[in-house]
C-alpha cells in the first residue's frame, strides 16, 4: 500500500523559512515524478514543484522561482520542500504526490497517481 505523509507544516511569521517534507512507503521515489502541490483557503489546488523521475532537472513555476526549492532523498524515500521569505499568500495546505507519468497539466494534478492528505502551513502578517 502506498502512503505519502507530509509533516512540517505550522504557523510561521512572514519573512520565515519552513521546511516540508514528505515521507513516502509503498513506493520508490527515484521510480516516480515527485510534486509538491498547495491550496490556498478558497483556492484551487496548484502545483508549486515538480522534481523529475531520476533528477535533477526541477519544474518552477514562474512566480514561485527563488523561494521554493525541492530536494529528495531516495535513499531515504523523503522528498522535501524547501521556503523562503514567506508570505501570507503562502497560507495553504500543502500536499506531496507521485506519478509515473509526466504531463503538461502536472499543476493541475494530471500524472499524479498518489497523494499525501497534506500538511498546514499558515503565514501570519
Amino acid at each position: 500500500q502506498v502512503q505519502l505523509v507530509e509533516s512540517g507544516g505550522g504557523l510561521v511569521q512572514a519573512g520565515g523559512s519552513l521546511r516540508l517534507s514528505c515521507r513516502a512507503s509503498g513506493l520508490t521515489t527515484n521510480d516516480y515524478h515527485m510534486g509538491w502541490f498547495r491550496q490556498a483557503p478558497g483556492k484551487e489546488r496548484e502545483g508549486v514543484l515538480l522534481i523529475k523521475r531520476g533528477g535533477p532537472i526541477l519544474y518552477y513555476r514562474d512566480s514561485l522561482k527563488g523561494r521554493f526549492t525541492i530536494s529528495r532523498d531516495n535513499a531515504k524515500n523523503m522528498l522535501y520542500l524547501h521556503i523562503n521569505s514567506l508570505t501570507p499568500e503562502d497560507t495553504a495546505m500543502y500536499y506531496c504526490a507521485a506519478g509515473r507519468t509526466l504531463r503538461s497539466d502536472w499543476p493541475q494534478g494530471g500524472g499524479m497517481d498518489y497523494w499525501g492528505k497534506g500538511t498546514p502551513v499558515t503565514i501570519s502578517s
